[in-house]
């Protein structure tokens, strides 16, 4: 009998903008750093949209951020939170192999990708002992409520490709966040309730969201055109440089917000809805007291950036937004709620902690995801992006 024939190979090719969000159409989310709109918001890199076939049928996607070295055309070629492709196989050299190819042929230099692949998770209720614990002082330390083989299996084959993990101290790589905070909003019965949700927060979330209704906080969306929601993206902006100087980080300009609305806004008019982006404001007595910017791609939700004024502090808008945010996630038929990055750090004396409790009080949980990794084109000139980097600070 004669065997089977064997599977077709995987072809990467350039792809156009529209080719590559008509295949996220067919899934169920992906992250909105890998929809093409991100190339207009990330204007400063070189951007292209790439794909991978058998047999003609796109099967993946992804959209690669060329950063150019100072004075020569080579490039790092970064797919954050990506690419788009089939995690689960056993076989990811089928995948990364010609990928690493095409970039090679587009002068990249090396790769940095970011697999949207978890690892472990913990509970609320974990990470909340830890932090009482003096024994514990990292997230690590304590044992996960879930282990993802598949993570697993994708730590083991990228290490055996040649991949070189890029996480650091503390859970940040050099580009986005390894562990993330989440609230699962579906569960194996399907979506789940508001009053399931309530009932997992703690009472100070609780009470806070009952605080902020009764003190006449009112949560409102702004939507529409860039031109239509400008004023409120400013008054949003004007809040989250206050937050920056408060809370000691550097804000980023309104120009990017401007431009990252009005390219995620574009988005949702050609992906049918795939694809949004909201603006909300929390306000008490007329005056603005928390911002927040929401996305969602499918059935995945972001809270992606946020303000509070330190003025009113009391009337619990920062609740009061995220608690609506939270809502109008499950009223989307999403599945999960993410409140983006959090450090692995989980000592009661460290700066960062306050946030995680702040997040923890949600009854989410922590999800560890594989990591950034890279692959060396060119050792030579690898090596020397890594000097530069290390001596930008």
């Amino acid at each position: 009998m004669p065997s089977p024939p064997p599977p077709s190979q995987l072809e990467v090719r350039t792809i156009t903008a529209a080719e590559h969000l008509a295949f996220l159409c067919t899934r169920q989310s992906a992250s909105f750093l890998q929809t093409p709109a991100w190339a207009a918001v990330k204007q400063e890199w070189k951007a292209e949209s790439l794909g991978w076939s058998r047999d003609g049928e796109l099967v993946g996607a992804a959209l690669v951020l060329y950063r150019q070295l100072p004075k020569v055309k080579r490039y790092l070629a970064y797919l954050p939170e990506g690419p788009v492709i089939d995690w689960d196989s056993d076989d990811l050299g089928a995948w990364l192999t010609p990928m690493a190819a095409h970039l090679r042929s587009q002068g990249a230099f090396g790769i940095r990708i970011g697999p949207p692949v978890v690892t472990r998770r913990w509970t609320s209720a974990q990470i909340k002992d830890g932090i009482a614990d003096d024994s514990v002082s990292t997230l690590t330390q304590l044992p996960p409520a879930e282990r993802s083989q598949v993570g697993a299996s994708v730590v083991s084959q990228l290490r055996e490709l040649g991949w070189r993990c890029q996480a650091v101290e503390g859970g940040f790589a050099a580009g986005q966040p390894q562990f993330n905070f989440q609230i699962p909003l579906a569960d194996t019965d399907g979506l789940r309730s508001e009053d399931q949700l309530l009932s997992q927060m703690n009472q100070l979330w609780r009470r806070n969201i009952k605080k902020a209704a009764k003190a006449g906080v009112e949560v409102r969306v702004a939507s529409g055109s860039l031109d239509e929601v400008a004023a409120d993206l400013a008054a949003f902006h004007s809040l989250y440089a206050h937050t920056a100087e408060r809370d000691h980080f550097t804000p980023r300009g309104l120009d990017y917000f401007r431009t990252m609305y009005d390219a995620l806004h574009a988005e949702e008019q050609r992906s049918a809805g795939l694809v949004q982006i909201r603006l909300y404001l929390a306000e008490h007595e007329g005056d603005l007291v928390a911002a927040t910017i929401w996305i969602r791609v499918g059935t995945h939700t972001w809270y992606a950036y946020g303000a509070s004024s330190t003025e009113k502090r009391d009337v619990r808008g920062s609740n009061a937004i995220q608690w609506q945010m939270i809502t109008d996630a499950l009223a989307a038929g999403a599945g999960v709620y993410d409140l983006r990055g959090i450090t692995e750090t989980l000592a009661a004396d460290d700066a960062h902690v306050g946030l995680i409790q702040f997040k923890v009080g949600t009854g989410g949980e922590a999800v560890e995801y594989v990591g950034e990794w890279d692959l060396p084109l060119n050792r030579a000139v690898y090596g020397a992006f890594q000097l530069y980097l290390r001596r930008r600070g």
